[in-house]
């Protein structure tokens, strides 16, 4: 951990020292709160963030957590909801990503129970983003879980999304009109494809680069895209629910302000430490790209089971 999680040098958007700051002020490039994140809404003033992403605990029994009463924790994820609401920019955007709650064996949906929180604020739902990954537990009874949700909320139509900023490669680039007025002209976008609202991209599991003691820590490129789409250079991107510090993180590599609670302060000194290797450069980040698909004559990818592969 950080001797003086304190001060972070060598890194800004002119040419001062930063510091990592306990209270909040707009005027702060880097805010993170060690506490409730109640707590820490309080000092933020109303309409002053412009995006707020966060990955809520789930109510299936981490550390971070204690397992409720399911009404329960949707009348404690409705404060915070509620909370956000106010203090983000009338033309900003909350993004909560989201899974299952497992409750012997069924499952409940957590961003369906958590939709009306949101709704009850005229709040606009823009997107319900699958993250697809392909590694998690294995199930016996039922389908095994390879998603979970986005909900990308506005909180009006004059809302910030820029398209451009995260495009993906054209499947086929070269592909051409074949009829109408633009006939033998590229029919594809020179800038890539829209990326979907389906997004492939691996989860951080052991072997994966920045990886830490989190069990349930998001990548930083599934936040980059959110943050490079629904926010400026200089926006404040706010998670209230901080974790190890993803979000932070990518809005720090991408030119944000940020700020962030987190109640343990286990993950909230990873987190200050990943904040000063970002600003460093020195922090290791999966860069988004496809997911890697294996091939040539690796023997793992022979089924032994396979009579044609023993030949």
């Amino acid at each position: 951990m950080l001797e003086n999680p304190e001060m972070i040098e060598n890194y800004s958007f002119s040419d001062n020292k930063l510091k990592i700051n306990r209270t909040f002020s707009k005027d702060n490039l880097i805010t993170l709160y060690l506490g409730d994140c109640l707590d820490f809404l309080k000092q933020i003033p109303d309409s002053s963030i412009q995006l707020i992403i966060t990955s809520p605990p789930y109510n299936i029994g981490k550390e971070y957590e204690r397992k409720t009463d399911i009404k329960k924790y949707v009348s404690q994820q409705n404060r915070v909801i509620n909370e956000c609401v106010r203090v983000l920019k009338n033309e900003g955007s909350i993004c909560w990503e989201i899974g299952n709650y497992v409750n012997n064996g069924e499952i409940i949906p957590l961003d369906i129970l958590l939709y009306d929180c949101f709704k009850n604020n005229q709040l606009q739902l823009r997107n319900r983003i699958v993250w697809h990954f392909g590694h998690g537990l294995h199930c016996s009874k039922r389908f095994s879980g390879r998603y979970e949700t986005i909900l990308w909320f506005t909180k009006s139509d004059q809302y910030i999304f820029n398209l451009d900023n995260v495009r993906m490669p054209q499947k086929y680039p070269g592909k051409k009109h074949f009829k109408g007025p633009n006939v033998g002209k590229y029919s594809s976008n020179p800038k890539g494809k829209n990326p979907s609202d389906v997004w492939d991209i691996p989860n951080v599991k052991n072997n994966h680069i920045e990886k830490t003691c989190h069990p349930c820590q998001f990548p930083i490129s599934l936040v980059q895209r959110l943050i490079l789409s629904l926010s400026n250079e200089h926006d404040i991107v706010f998670d209230p629910f901080l974790g190890v510090g993803s979000t932070v993180v990518a809005g720090i590599i991408n030119r944000r302000k940020v700020a962030g609670a987190e109640i343990l302060k286990k993950y909230y000194d990873i987190a200050c430490e990943r904040v000063v290797l970002a600003c460093n450069n020195k922090l290791k980040i999966r860069p988004d790209k496809p997911v890697y698909q294996p091939g040539g004559n690796l023997s793992i990818l022979k089924n032994p089971f396979n009579k044609e592969n023993n030949k």
